[in-house]
Parts: C-alpha cells; structure tokens; sequence
C-alpha cells in the first residue's frame, strides 16, 4: 500500500510540475490566396497578458528574432523578406544594451510568395522568441505544411526559378560558375538561356521519352573496337609490389635461409630439396590466392565496390592502418596467437609428404602476419574500387609470387644466400617506412569517406598539408634526426637511405605548390579532387556542366552537340588521374568544353534521391535505389553493361553510342582519336 502511495504522490508531483510548464504563446498558420499567382503565408500568435514576442531582424547581438525557414518550397518563389504586422513596441533594453521591437497580446508575421508551378508543396516553420520581465523561452517554431494544385503560375518568376536550378546545378563545390575560362560572356549567356530550357524540357518530358533515354546500348558497344582494359594487370603488379616489400620485412627475410636450410638437410638428394622448396612455394600462393577468392565470394565486385565508398568502412579502415602504422613504428607487435602457429607446427612434423609442405607454409603465413597482414589489408581494401570480382584474387597472385619466388630460387641455387643481405637494422628501418606509407594511406580512406558524403572535413590542400608533414617527418627519420623504440642505438644514416630521404622530402616539395592548386598529376590519384581545393590559383581544369543524365541530355538535343557521359566515384583512384593528366591537356579541355555536352555521374553519390526507385536490375532481381550514386551505378550497369570506373562513353542525342567506351588510359592522343571519333560520327549521323 505503501508503494502504491508513493506511486501516485510521485504522478502528483510531475502533474504539477508540467502545469508550471510555460506556454505563453500560441501560433496558428494559415495560406491566404486570392485566385491568383500570389499568395501570403500568414503566422498569427496570440501572446499572454505580461509576455512579449520579438519581432524580426534585430541583429545578431539581440534575443531570438523572428525568421522563417523552409524545409521545402517545391513549386514556390518567396518575395520579400518575413514582414511583421500589427502594433510593434520599440524600446531601449539596459540588459542587451540596444533598441528591441517586440508584439504584445497579439502578434503577425507575413512571407509573401509566388507560385511558379502548377502544384506546390510547401514546408516550413516560423523561429520566435519569447519573453516577460523575469525569463526568456526558449526559440520556439510555429510548423507549417502545406501541398496542392496552385490557383495561378507566375510566368516570370517560373523561368527565374529553372534559371535558378541550373545554375545550382552548374555549380562546382566551391560555390563556382562551372564554365570554360575562354569563353565570351555572350556565350556564358547562351549557355544558362540553353540550361534553363533543358531543365525545363526534362519536366515536360513523359514517362516514354525517360525510357528512351535508358534503353540498353551494349549490343551496340560491342560493335565498336573497345581498349584493352589494363586494371588487372595493375592489380597483378600492384600485388607483387606489396609481396616485394613483405619480403624484406624482419618478419619473412630471416626465415629464408632457415628454410631453405631446413629442405636441403631434410633431404640428401639436391633435387628432392629443390623438389620440395618449389612444393614450397607454390602453396604459399595456394594459401594467398584462396584468401583472395574467399574475399571474393563472400562480397562480390558489387558489394566490395559499395564499401569501398562507405563512411563507417573508410573511417575503420582508417584506424586499422593508423593502428598498423603504430605498430610499424614500434608501439607495440601485432601478433596472432602463438598457439595456431605452434599447433600448425606440430601437425606439419606429425605428417609427411605434400600436407607437411603444405603446413610450413601455413605456419609461415602466420608467423609473418605482424608484417605481411597490413600490406594485404590494404591491397584487398584497395583493389575493392575495381568492380572486378576477380580483383582480390589476382591481387592476391601477385603478392603470393613476389613471396614464394625467393623461396624456390634460394633452393635452387643455395650459393646466392651468401650475397644475400644479412638481417639487421636495416629492417627496422623498412618497417618504419611501411608504417609512414600506411599511415599516408589512411588519409585517402578518410578522404573517400569525406568526399562521397560531403563532409569536407579534408580538402585538398588539408589532405596536401598533411601528405607534406608525413613525408618531410619521413625523410628527417631516414637523415637520423630521431629514431622510434625499436631502431638500434647509435643508428646512422648510410647511402641507400640517403638517397631514400633525399627523395622522400624532394616529394614533401613537390607537393607545396599544392596548396595554391598546382595539379600534382603524381598524387592526383589519391588527392581529393580540385574542386574541394577553396584557394585555387590555377584555371586550365575541365568541369562537368552536368550531374544528372537526363538534363544535359536534354541540353545537348537542344544545342545540336554529342555527349560524353564520364561514370566516375569520389573514392575513384583511375578517375583522378584522368583528369589531372588527360583532362588538363589543352586540346582535350577545348574538346570537352566547345565540342560536347559533358555529364559526369558519380556512382558512390550518398545524397538521397526524393524517393527511393524499385528496378529490375541485369540479372533479374529487384533493387531499391535511394541514393543518387545508385542510380547512375544502376544507369551504367543497364544501359551500358559495365560497373568499373572510369568509364566514357560518347553517345548522340538519342543515347546512342559514336564509338565505343573508354576506360583508365594517360595517352593524350589516342583519347584525342577517342574523341574526335564520335565528334565525326556523330557529324555524319546528321
């Protein structure tokens, strides 16, 4: 009974509590039409006896004024600023020290607006203050929303308003006109005249004329002569590189001669030892080649694409590395678990034959992760970007080679140990290496992350300034000028890494033109693009006058000119360096900018579509779009049959191919030849 009381005197208490509870004021919103184009949306408040209500632009060092905001205003131009109505109060307040104007007892507050189209759909919300002569509310909000079919359409104020989204749409992430830096201001003029009736000839065009748009052209791309697509073999090479730098890690180097020794005593006969190390071998591409198909068909090419363009990822793999790279520097030894590899150990002296081979090199890809697990983290997360489901494995090939090679090679030829360098100091010193690479890495992680959900938290001359202090921090190191917990007393600095540190801080150099936008077509690749930079002295850049498909479609219908449609990613590494290295080139530029209409889609766009579309997708199953990136993602696999990027395809009017697509290839001529192609072809179609 006890509880029960204590129950309901508490129940008592917040019942009271919440009838102290202020509401001194009470909005009602209505919109006022009368028949035609312009109508008023109108916020009436009563106030209580002893209250008052601010009225609006009081300044920034005054109490909350009031101000509308608008979550939405589809089919709306508002006129005028929010106009206060009614008996405004002015008076000197001592406490903030300026002349406030404020509403007793009842209080008005008027936005004027125009209709632009035929339906409108509105939302919105008045912010007020609130106060009497012993506190303040807190800023408070009047909602309102409203949709349906417009009384009258303001001729004038519509063309403004598709005026207006092209050149919302026309502008590059800086805030910036997107135009070619040659052109005259008359042809500026007729370029927006042209935009704003593209977009408006997009929302007269019907659900059929849309399909056209998207019909599939990959028969008809296959008729052309397509390039050879290089990326696997840059995976390949990519793979061996990182199996190269594995090797001389303190981690794999010493166990060299230890097994090689371990083969040639195991077995009298030369050739069975030989035998064996090759047996060796290959399963130490047998164990990393499986790693990398197990990647592959846990993912596929579309899911491991999608991540390597999630923020949550990106940032984690950020860390992962930063973590790696602290490793590296001797923070502390990343290790799994000795027990696996003892077990492994253990059952490879049990066994005989090829399951005992195989064994050691199981034991040594566990033995030599502290090392090796980084550099293969990496390579996975990277090729990702690819879209290539093969990617991860042939990665994976490569790496295994550059491993297994010396392996076979010492057994062969027992001799070259002696010439081979002994281990060392100099060890230490690759991995403090790694770990300053890795952690440059980790900046274009972050980077991807950033820049696919507009954060911009890592602009290019951010990303530039850090990439400057990593590698002049990495050349100092090289020089001797600190050392980290693992280095030998008394290290110095020989010729090899002299050389080293030369180079690394010639680079640090090379890049602090950067900051004032110089290309730097050598880190374009992983640098954020141009258009993040905010202080940018250099002009020659190409931008797309388009990022919807449909618009500059209907642009380039109504200016007679060919389309080259560039399907690119924020987190793309090959599309980087396209256009530091292609794009700047002056004869591609004026191409670009005189000769065609250009639309590029960016595939890993996490901006919300308005609605979310349900599709069919290339192999029958339904989809639901609902991000910006997916449909043009969804675009390039449809009508287009391909999901990797770069990708540019030069298409007429119509949407259909001039020639055929184009992907990562730095040879200026031949892109001219690419482009000149579909310009003639396009001119012999008329």
């Amino acid at each position: 009974m006890k509880k029960l009381m204590s129950v309901v005197m508490l129940l008592f208490v917040a019942i009271l509590c919440n009838a102290q509870m202020a509401n001194p004021v009470k909005f009602t919103v209505q919109l006022k039409t009368n028949g035609t184009a312009e109508a008023e949306i109108v916020f009436s408040g009563k106030i209580e006896s002893g209250w008052h209500v601010y009225s609006t632009n009081l300044g920034g060092d005054g109490p909350t004024e009031a101000a509308v905001h608008f979550d939405k205003k589809d089919g709306i131009e508002l006129v005028g600023k929010l106009t206060p109505r009614g008996h405004e109060i002015s008076k000197m307040d001592d406490m903030f020290g300026m002349v406030l104007r404020y509403f007793e007892n009842s209080a008005q507050f008027v936005q004027k607006i125009k209709f632009t189209k035929p339906e409108h759909d509105i939302k919105c919300y008045l912010e007020y203050g609130a106060c009497n002569d012993e506190s303040c509310m807190p800023p408070s909000t009047a909602e309102f929303a409203h949709k349906g079919k417009s009384p009258a359409v303001d001729a004038a104020a519509a063309k403004d308003a598709a005026k207006a989204d092209v050149k919302a749409e026309a502008k590059d992430a800086n805030g910036a006109d997107v135009a070619d830096p040659t052109t005259t201001a008359e042809a500026v003029t007729d370029t927006v005249a042209t935009d704003t009736a593209a977009v408006a000839a997009v929302a007269n065009m019907d659900k059929s004329e849309l399909q056209k748009l998207w019909t599939p052209v990959v028969k008809q791309l296959e008729k052309f002569d397509k390039p050879i697509n290089n990326s696997l073999l840059y995976i390949f090479f990519a793979g061996l590189l990182g199996g190269l730098l594995a090797l001389f890690t303190p981690c794999v180097w010493p166990i060299i001669p230890m097994t090689v020794s371990f083969f040639l005593k195991r077995n009298k006969e030369r050739r069975k030892a030989i035998r064996e190390a090759i047996t060796y071998g290959v399963s130490i591409v047998v164990i990393y080649v499986a790693l990398g198909l197990i990647v592959s068909l846990l993912f596929g090419a579309s899911a491991l694409n999608a991540l390597s363009t999630n923020a949550i990822f990106n940032i984690l793999f950020c860390l992962l590395l930063v973590v790696f790279a602290a490793s590296f520097f001797g923070a502390f030894e990343i290790t799994l678990p000795s027990s696996w590899s003892n077990k492994i150990d253990q059952k490879s002296d049990e066994t005989s034959g090829f399951i005992s081979i195989f064994l050691m090199a199981f034991t040594l890809s566990l033995v030599s992760f502290s090392c090796t697990g980084p550099i293969i983290g990496f390579l996975l997360v990277a090729v990702s970007s690819s879209g290539d489901i093969v990617a991860p494995t042939i990665g994976m090939l490569g790496f295994a080679v550059a491993l297994a090679v010396p392996f076979a090679l010492f057994a062969m030829f027992p001799t070259l140990l002696k010439s081979a360098p002994k281990s060392g100091g100099w060890m230490n010193v690759l991995k403090v290496v790694l770990g300053f690479i890795e952690l440059a890495f980790a900046l274009k992680f972050l980077s991807v992350a950033d820049l696919a959900y507009g954060w911009h938290i890592l602009d290019r001359e951010a990303f530039l300034a850090l990439w400057i202090i990593i590698f002049g921090l990495l050349g100092l190191y090289l020089l001797g000028m600190f050392n980290f917990p693992h280095d030998d007393e008394g290290r110095r600095t020989n010729v090899p890494q002299f050389f080293l540190a030369l180079l690394s801080l010639s680079f640090a150099m090379y890049m602090v033109p950067g900051l004032w936008g110089a290309p730097l077509k050598a880190v374009s690749a992983f640098a954020p693009p141009m258009n993040t930079q905010d202080f940018n002295l250099y002009k020659n850049e190409v931008h797309p006058r388009f990022k919807d498909f449909e618009a500059g479609m209907a642009a380039a219908r109504l200016e007679g000119k060919p389309v080259m449609v560039d399907f690119t990613g924020f987190g793309c590494v090959n599309c980087r360096k396209m256009e530091a290295a292609v794009w700047t080139d002056s004869k591609v530029a004026d191409m670009l900018n005189q000769k065609y209409v250009l639309i590029s889609l960016y595939v890993d766009d996490k901006t919300p579509l308005p609605e979310p579309m349900t599709v069919t997708d290339t192999d029958g199953t339904q989809r639901t779009l609902r991000t910006i990136g997916d449909k043009w993602s969804y675009l390039q696999r449809y009508k287009f049959g391909s999901n990797t990027q770069p990708m540019y395809v030069l298409i007429d009017n119509e949407g259909m191919p001039l020639t055929g697509s184009r992907s990562y290839d730095e040879d200026i001529n031949e892109y001219m030849k690419f482009l000149q192609t579909g310009l003639d072809n396009y001119n012999n179609k008329k």
